[in-house]
């Protein structure tokens, strides 16, 4: 059961930057397999495309994830209640267990306060698989995104050079 303490201080401003951590019931490990992660991964895109948030980076370890974003059209509490909801909902769906619990009751929240805690943040969220010994490099692990890897990835050729830089 979390703690009734994670309440305490708790402010949802519109477009503020949060750091948001929410568990699986039970620390089940139950985020292993891609389409489970899909289930997770459709819910924080569908939170976006109702312009509820703005996510800027995510992680889906196998028992909690961690979702660094920007909050828009909603209050914190509604915000991450839709998105366990809908998770949740996809995720029974797919393994056929409707009503089962998946996620805890809260979550954890930090409200960031500039440009260089969002990106120190980005780097913990996909540092995270490396610091539970599941994978070598944050690279190595699949089920992670991060906006600013993403557009480095989009701006710049295999050797790291901006492509505007390279001529024909």
């Amino acid at each position: 059961m979390p703690s009734s303490r994670l309440l305490i201080g708790r402010r949802s401003m519109r477009f503020a930057y949060y750091s948001l951590t929410t568990t699986v019931a039970g620390r089940r490990r139950i985020f292993t397999d891609p389409a489970s992660v899909k289930c997770v991964i459709d819910a924080l895109r569908q939170s976006d495309q109702e312009l509820r948030s703005h996510t800027l980076a995510w992680v889906v370890m196998p028992d909690h994830v961690h979702w660094l974003m920007q909050l828009r059209n909603d209050n914190l509490s509604r915000c991450m209640q839709r998105f366990k909801s809908r998770s949740a909902r996809a995720f029974n769906q797919l393994h056929d267990c409707y009503g089962s619990s998946v996620w805890q009751r809260g979550y954890y929240d930090h409200c960031i306060r500039s440009q260089d805690a969002l990106e120190t943040h980005a780097r913990y969220l996909i540092e995270n698989p490396v610091r539970a010994g599941l994978v070598a490099t944050p690279e190595d692990y699949p089920h992670h995104w991060n906006r600013w890897l993403h557009q480095a990835t989009e701006t710049t050729n295999k050797n790291g050079i901006p492509k505007d830089a390279v001529s024909g």
